[in-house]
């Protein structure tokens, strides 16, 4: 909850609501893969997927085969089929979130259950999207940075080079199609977690 009100303020019980604790003798600690034993021959299978967070995991049902992705594949907006990444602060990491997107791809799901907004049949054309969002908000970000633009006129670059790859940013869509995107998967969020991971390893590379 402490880092999702990094990204999203004031506006994250409204948006969400709020996370109750869990009762610490349900919590099963798994591995990188897992088993949840859901009952009646049914169980979630547990894989290990980071890069957009490092506690984020895919879940695949053993009864329909379908792959519950949360946010490590990006956002999806059903209505017009577009996939926008989610790489905020403060876990983002480019290399991690490509690799998980690849393990997902691995899995050969049915359908991917995205957290915004699913379902999706179309899997791996999904996938290679989401993996193709990533890496171009990562080089404008770059070339933003690079340019030595501070967050606000980085996140105006970014925005700017990238609206015409969704049919919601369009002109003829509609705008409650684009403020919808841009409440769940923002630009300045997206881009302020880019720029963490950019600072992050430019130092160790720099050390």
């Amino acid at each position: 909850m402490a880092g999702a009100r990094m990204v999203y303020g004031r506006a994250l019980e409204r948006l969400f609501g709020v996370l109750a604790p869990v009762p610490a003798d349900r919590i099963v600690a798994l591995d990188d893969t897992g088993t949840v034993d859901l009952g009646g021959g049914r169980r979630l299978d547990s894989h290990y997927s980071p890069g957009h967070a490092k506690h984020h995991v895919g879940l695949v049902d053993s009864d329909t085969g379908n792959l519950y992705v949360g946010d490590a594949a990006g956002v999806y907006l059903p209505a017009t089929g577009d996939v926008r990444p989610a790489t905020p602060p403060p876990d983002f990491d480019m290399e991690t979130a490509l690799a998980s997107v690849r393990k997902f791809a691995a899995l050969r799901p049915s359908r991917l259950m995205f957290s915004h907004y699913g379902p999706v049949v179309q899997v791996g054309e999904t996938l290679d999207r989401s993996a193709e969002e990533i890496t171009v908000w990562v080089e404008e970000t770059r070339q933003a940075r690079a340019a030595g633009l501070d967050l606000d006129h980085a996140v105006a670059m970014v925005r700017d080079r990238t609206r015409d790859r969704y049919a919601a940013a369009s002109p003829d869509a509609d705008p409650a199609l684009a403020d919808r995107f841009e409440r769940v998967s923002s630009a300045r969020g997206n881009v302020e977690g880019i720029m963490h991971w950019l600072d992050k390893t430019e130092q160790a590379t720099d050390a």
